[in-house]
């Protein structure tokens, strides 16, 4: 039998712990995106403006789906380079078919795109607990996924519309909202978790496996719910 010491090892950092419930709560439903604002007559500068809250609102906090695959991104490799790397890959990809989506050469089914994006997260938890370095081809993996997630913006947006007036620059400034929601959530991930326990030797087990398995769980779920009951 274990003794006391051995038992205590294995037990997670109470912010771990404390990261859980909260992990728990990102597989309520989202909002809707409103915009309540007669875009015909604001000034370029205001457009701009609107849109790039769109963006940023769009991840922090109606984007659940996509803060877990951004924390599942982080959390395998837990300093910041590696991580932006990833998430500059991700921009790239998702502002490929999100603007192809939105100038009308591809026209992606929401009911297929929806469940792919929750096997995209899925894919990432379960490569987190089954590895234990990050390997050269997830930017690949990455990019990949970006294009698929690029495509679940276009849904959004698409119910939203754009301004004639300003259309591809309104489409900039939606892209550029989501990076800046996408870098607070990792600066948040790193200030909770990276900063001080990047180099644990417990950090896998610790941090990495169970934070994985809450969110491998919750893409399961949604990939079930939105394959079936969407």
């Amino acid at each position: 039998m274990k003794n006391p010491g051995q038992l205590r090892r294995f037990r997670l950092p109470r912010r771990a712990l404390a990261a859980l419930p909260l992990l728990v709560l990102l597989a309520l439903p989202a909002a809707a995106h409103v915009l309540n604002t007669d875009l015909s007559k604001l000034s370029r500068t205001e457009i701009f403006w609107t849109y790039l809250q769109l963006g940023f609102t769009h991840i922090i906090p109606l984007g659940f789906d996509h803060i877990l695959f951004i924390i599942s991104l982080y959390i395998l490799e837990p300093r910041l380079k590696p991580v932006l790397m990833q998430a500059t890959a991700f921009t790239v990809a998702h502002s490929i078919t999100l603007g192809l989506a939105m100038y009308g050469l591809i026209s992606p089914p929401s009911s297929v795109i929806e469940p792919i994006i929750a096997l995209s997260i899925l894919f990432v938890a379960i490569e987190n607990i089954i590895t234990d370095r990050l390997n050269p081809w997830r930017l690949l993996i990455v990019f990949g996924f970006g294009l698929v997630h690029g495509m679940g913006f276009a849904s959004a947006l698409t119910g939203l519309g754009l301004p004639q007036k300003d259309y591809f620059g309104s489409l900039i400034s939606f892209n550029v909202g989501v990076e800046l929601g996408q870098v607070s959530v990792i600066l948040l991930c790193w200030a909770l978790v990276g900063r001080w326990a990047a180099n644990k030797s417990w950090y896998k087990q610790r941090v990495v496996v169970p934070v994985s398995v809450v969110i491998g769980l919750i893409a399961a779920y949604w990939t079930v719910e939105r394959v079936f009951f969407a």
